[in-house]
């Protein structure tokens, strides 16, 4: 296992921060998880509540299906990177309850971000909607049944509510270690460190 990991100064001496590809990795995930997440929302609100089908929401559901489908992918090569390169070690500071809960939420999150997807893009088979701004199709996964995609994309949304409030408190327990416990915790994965 090759790791390639860089060092951080902290206040409690150096920590060994994510490699830059896990960053950027990582980051580009955050990047494509905000605007995924409230279109996702805006998306079933639009078309779903207020029953407005048009070409907003037409284009408001193909790049929700454009972002999911970038987010399973990268989330695999996020994995296939993390289990062939490792991770950084923990943070010394920590307790051994915050390194399990950290852990458990990572793992969670990784799951998350391969599973509520994955579930979108059976959903949006069975249905069938697959079109993308009238462009191309998605690959269809399985064959086409409505009812059963109601139900798989009902817990589609609800695994992405998981995913978002997981991805909340992941956050604020990030934002915690840097403005509370100021420890190395959010620097390791802080873009552009050298």
């Amino acid at each position: 296992m090759t790791q390639r990991h860089d060092e951080v100064t902290t206040g409690a001496g150096r920590a060994v921060a994510y490699s830059t590809v896990a960053r950027r990795l990582h980051w580009a995930t955050v990047a494509a998880l905000i605007v995924m997440i409230p279109l996702g929302f805006a998306m079933t609100y639009r078309g779903n509540t207020l029953d407005i089908w048009d070409g907003l929401t037409d284009a408001l559901y193909s790049t929700h299906k454009l972002l999911g489908f970038l987010v399973l992918w990268l989330s695999a090569g996020r994995l296939i990177y993390r289990l062939v390169h490792g991770a950084p070690p923990d943070e010394p500071t920590l307790e051994w309850w915050q390194k399990a809960a950290s852990h458990l939420v990572h793992w969670a999150l990784y799951g998350l971000l391969l599973i509520v997807p994955l579930f979108g893009w059976i959903g949006i088979s069975l249905f069938p909607s697959l079109t993308v701004f009238n462009l191309f199709d998605l690959p269809a996964l399985v064959a086409p049944n409505e009812e059963a995609a109601k139900r798989v994309l009902f817990v589609h949304g609800w695994l992405a509510i998981l995913l978002a409030l997981l991805v909340c408190g992941h956050i604020a327990a990030a934002l915690f270690h840097h403005l509370v416990r100021k420890d190395g915790v959010l620097r390791r994965m802080l873009p552009g460190l050298k």
